[in-house]
């Protein structure tokens, strides 16, 4: 079985009907042999930018556990390891989230699927 973690435009783009995937990205959230992951950063990073004005996503927002349960997807809490490894990334890179979602594909040993070439810079997997 894979397992992935989903950058945060990764599901958005899926959830919105997966046009703007690579077809590499879509079949391997489509596989039924693959466990797809979402970090609780991507939740935080999505209310943050709906109630900024900067995505309409109310629907996810208030709805993001069951429409991670409707696909099938899981939810990564963020603990305490991954908050330590984040904050201590080498990297000019200072968005939190990609910080975060790069310390949880190392700690969890997970690539992730993302278009951002800036993961590759964290010494993290990526699929696209």
């Amino acid at each position: 079985m894979s397992v992935f973690l989903l950058d945060t435009h990764t599901l958005i783009w899926w959830l919105d009907g997966g046009t703007r995937l690579s077809a590499r990205a879509r079949r391997a959230i489509e596989d039924r042999n693959s466990r797809v992951m979402v970090s609780a950063a991507t939740a935080w990073e999505i209310a943050i930018k709906h109630h900024a004005g900067k995505l309409s996503a109310p629907q996810l927002v208030s709805n993001f556990t069951r429409e991670l349960d409707a696909e099938g997807f899981q939810e990564l809490p963020i603990n305490s390891r991954h908050a330590v490894l984040a904050g201590g990334l080498k990297g000019l890179h200072r968005d939190p989230f990609d910080r975060m979602l790069a310390a949880q594909a190392q700690l969890e040993k997970l690539p992730i699927i993302s278009r951002d070439g800036v993961f590759d810079h964290f010494a993290v997997q990526r699929l696209w």
